[in-house]
């Protein structure tokens, strides 16, 4: 029966989990150009329009440890199939409030989303690994997941630009083919791995490991500044691009000038980060063997500190060429703002932080790292947090505080860098982890 088990072919349920991958990045980028919909369909200012970002996330402080726990008692088929069904119920619910037009509604099915996408995190990374029988094969496919997740991420801003005729005049119902195509995989999806006999750990009483004396991984210093270091990290990750999607995009202000499209310009100029963030990660898994993670996140920290600052303080007059989709002319070089174009690349800096940051983090927590994975799964609340603390310094400055809502950047990225330099030191080797 172990040769049969070994000769089954997974390639369907591989390449199912590959789009739940994307999926995870394709919900939970959807949901800043959503903001910008949500502003013009209901007039509302920045910051509210931030709301389903921060719905999105708050779900991960909610559902972290509880869908690592789930994981642990019930499996990658259940897990998947139960994270599946929340996301197909997320999606289907901001749908609705397309049909009824209703704010609330929207909220709610992202709360709901951000509950499927937690989920999601938690089983298909170790899942994909173990249809790939470990080793070399399990973490090439979680490359390949990884890749396809920034390609989704990139594609579902480019697309919302391109359903979006006018973003004064925008509504829900305009980004419909979007959320249909997000229920065809959430339904196909489900089907596969029902029908998919999947891998799972063997059942050892020792899941639930009982923290010896009161000890755990919160009584790592280092494990507990990395989780803070998570929680920023995310919040910086989903604020950069956030707030500059809102800046160019912003009809009042006119930063992209005499565009014929500027909505199409904006949205593809945000979506560049999300781009240079998928080569930033192919990038980080070439050299990730030859550099270690501490040396490797104090670099990307300080250049990215140094972009955001420049930034902040040079003139948006200063227009530079850049690469970008222009509604019916397609792509092209355009005009942009030099801050805009320091922006976008710090998305190669961010591209590495999560896994350094994470390796870092759990380094010589032993029997302690799942607990502690569950805890970082639920500090990704910080990726609907900061980017709504930028939002509303955007609106204590009359709208117009673009540039220096990335101060709360500059704070971020400062702290990581500490992190790497000082913090990530274990200095509580006395206990035992074995």
């Amino acid at each position: 029966m172990e040769t049969t088990a070994k000769k089954q072919n997974y390639t369907i349920p591989i390449i199912v989990m590959i789009l739940l991958f994307g999926m995870i990045s394709f919900v939970t980028n959807l949901a800043s150009p959503m903001g910008d919909i949500l502003k013009s369909q209901f007039n509302i200012p920045n910051w509210q329009g931030t709301l389903g970002v921060f719905a999105n996330f708050i779900a991960y402080a909610v559902m972290g440890i509880p869908a690592g726990n789930l994981l642990q008692k019930k499996g990658y088929k259940k897990t998947a199939l139960v994270a599946v069904v929340v996301g197909f119920v997320g999606v289907g619910i901001q749908t609705l409030s397309g049909v009824f037009g209703s704010f609330g509604v929207y909220l709610l099915g992202a709360f709901v989303a951000g509950f499927s996408m937690c989920l999601l995190n938690t089983v298909v990374n170790p899942m994909l690994n173990r249809l790939g029988g470990g080793g070399n094969k399990g973490n090439q496919l979680i490359q390949v997941g990884g890749t396809f997740n920034s390609l989704c991420g990139t594609a579902v801003i480019v697309i919302t630009g391109l359903l979006i005729p006018s973003i004064v005049e925008a509504k829900i119902s305009d980004v419909f083919p979007l959320m249909y195509t997000a229920l065809a995989i959430f339904a196909f999806a489900f089907v596969v791995i029902l029908l998919t006999d999947i891998p799972e750990n063997e059942q050892q009483q020792k899941a639930s490991v009982q923290s010896e004396m009161g000890k755990g991984p919160m009584a790592f210093r280092h494990f507990v500044l990395g989780a803070i270091a998570i929680f920023i990290y995310v919040g910086v990750e989903v604020g950069i691009p956030n707030v500059l999607h809102k800046w160019l995009q912003n009809p009042e202000l006119n930063v992209l000038g005499n565009i014929s499209d500027p909505d199409d310009v904006a949205a593809s100029v945000a979506a560049t980060y999300w781009f240079l963030m998928l080569i930033g990660r192919l990038v980080g898994a070439i050299i990730g063997s030859k550099v270690s993670a501490k040396s490797m996140l104090s670099v990307v920290s300080c250049v990215g500190i140094i972009l955001t600052l420049l930034a902040i303080f040079i003139s948006p007059t200063n227009m530079v060429k850049f690469p970008a989709f222009n509604g019916a002319k397609g792509f092209g070089i355009e005009n942009i703002p030099l801050n805009a174009a320091l922006l976008v690349c710090i998305g190669l800096c961010t591209s590495v932080m999560w896994g350094g940051i994470f390796n870092l983090a759990v380094e010589g927590l032993g029997k302690y790292t799942e607990k502690a994975s569950g805890i970082f799964m639920a500090l990704v609340c910080g990726g609907g947090i900061l980017p709504l603390l930028q939002n509303a310094i955007v609106d204590g400055l009359g709208g117009t505080g673009y540039l220096q809502s990335y101060w709360v950047i500059v704070v971020g990225l400062a702290y990581i860098m500490f992190y790497a330099l000082v913090g990530s030191k274990n200095v509580n080797k006395d206990i035992k982890v074995d």
